[in-house]
């Protein structure tokens, strides 16, 4: 495959791709408007902080897939790719502990006022007397919003502390995270206005989603308590920036960011914010992430995807349905020899039923196997008779879609 990397990468993993057979092209130095311009004739595109809008999918004349080198995939049209059935896919998890490292970093920041200190000593001022005062974190509680990896390793190294954790309680949430977070002592609370109104500090881990976007808005940070802190390592665009630097000066907040809204997308810019200037926020440059160790992590997840899609599989993709579609299932049993499936498929097309999604598994031995098929419609008894009137169909059975996922 050929592969387009629009953004630096480690020469490791272009050797081991490369090893592979993949003929890799690495131009970092690719702007989004330019990668209209140059994405024909690549099977896969890898970014880091690149934007890729539906100019590119719309210019692609081969884009298979999509590899978002990091978790967040919001630089990313995902809903162009799955028009043109590209795969958009991410590498989540890996730099879980180089975020979490950070979100700490900047609570202890606040709380110790490292970064006045350090200015006053460089501007040979001793002040002992004001920098002496601090809270501590011990004892003190800690909202984490969005329980993922990088929450998780947050709630880790924060219980180390003596920090009581909690997050907001979920009925989804699955039971092995459940588990994990009452292993170290995480709390859940009813509501998130609970979970906001009971904590001295809050932590942010959500993706950018319609759902998250503006979520620390006016209402969230009147639940706040006077002198708390914030921490956002997540996305600039969850916080209402405006309202949030209203509540600093209104409740005494003190908040510590490492992303921003409207922020730079190079790596050096002029650039200034009334919110990451004010002196109740620690600052950070969007470098959650930006540790050897993640990014060392983050390039052979990068392998193991290319990999698994050159064996035909699709690991960590976003922007595929999240539930099975269709109205109908159908099973059908047959034996494993050319042109059994395309018949059911001519079968099927002429009674105008669209397949959603099809899985043929093949049993032990390679002489039989099932196509399990979810179609759009209605299945009626006539056309049942004949799927199982075809050449080497063994069997075939209905289930309304509900029935066939429980």
């Amino acid at each position: 495959m050929r592969v387009l990397f629009a953004d630096a990468t480690s020469p490791a993993t272009v050797e081991q791709l490369e090893s592979r057979g993949h003929d890799c092209i690495v131009r970092p130095q690719l702007t989004a408007d330019d990668l209209p311009g140059e994405v024909a004739g690549y099977d896969v595109l890898v970014v880091r902080s690149t934007k890729v809008s539906a100019d590119v999918l719309e210019a692609a004349d081969r884009l298979a897939l999509i590899v978002r080198a990091g978790a967040g995939t919001n630089t990313i049209d995902c809903e162009a790719a799955a028009a043109k059935g590209v795969f958009v896919t991410n590498v989540p998890g890996r730099n879980s502990i180089a975020v979490a490292e950070l979100t700490l970093g900047l609570l202890l920041a606040i709380d110790r006022r490292i970064a006045d200190n350090v200015a006053d000593l460089r501007a040979g001022r001793w002040d002992k007397k004001t920098y002496s005062t601090a809270n501590g974190l011990y004892g003190s509680t800690l909202g984490i919003i969005g329980a993922g990896d990088i929450g998780f390793a947050v709630a880790e190294r924060a219980a180390a502390f003596g920090v009581t954790v909690q997050v907001v309680a979920k009925d989804d949430r699955d039971a092995a995270t459940q588990a994990r977070l009452e292993a170290i002592g995480v709390g859940c609370s009813d509501s998130l206005e609970k979970l906001v109104s009971s904590s001295d500090a809050v932590s942010l881990h959500v993706p950018s989603h319609p759902e998250t976007r503006g979520l620390v808005d006016q209402e969230f940070l009147s639940w706040m308590r006077p002198g708390a802190i914030l921490i956002n390592t997540s996305r600039g665009d969850v916080v209402d920036e405006p309202a949030l630097l209203a509540a600093i000066d209104e409740k005494g907040l003190r908040v510590g960011l490492d992303v921003y809204a409207g922020e730079p997308t190079s790596g050096q810019a002029s650039w200034t914010s009334p919110l990451a200037q004010h002196p109740n926020v620690v600052g950070t440059h969007h470098i959650g992430a930006s540790t050897e160790q993640a990014q060392r992590a983050i390039a052979d997840g990068v392998v193991e995807v290319v990999d698994a899609f050159a064996e035909g599989q699709v690991a960590n993709c976003v922007n595929l349905a999240p539930r099975r579609l269709g109205a109908a299932t159908l099973s059908v049993r047959h034996l494993d020899r050319v042109g059994v499936l395309a018949r059911v498929l001519e079968l099927l097309s002429a009674e105008r039923l669209n397949v959603e999604t099809m899985h043929n598994r093949v049993f032990d031995g390679g002489h039989a196997a099932v196509a399990t098929i979810d179609v759009g419609g209605v299945v009626v008894e006539d056309l049942l008779a004949r799927l199982r009137a075809v050449p080497d169909v063994l069997g075939v059975s209905v289930a309304s879609l509900s029935e066939s996922t429980g």
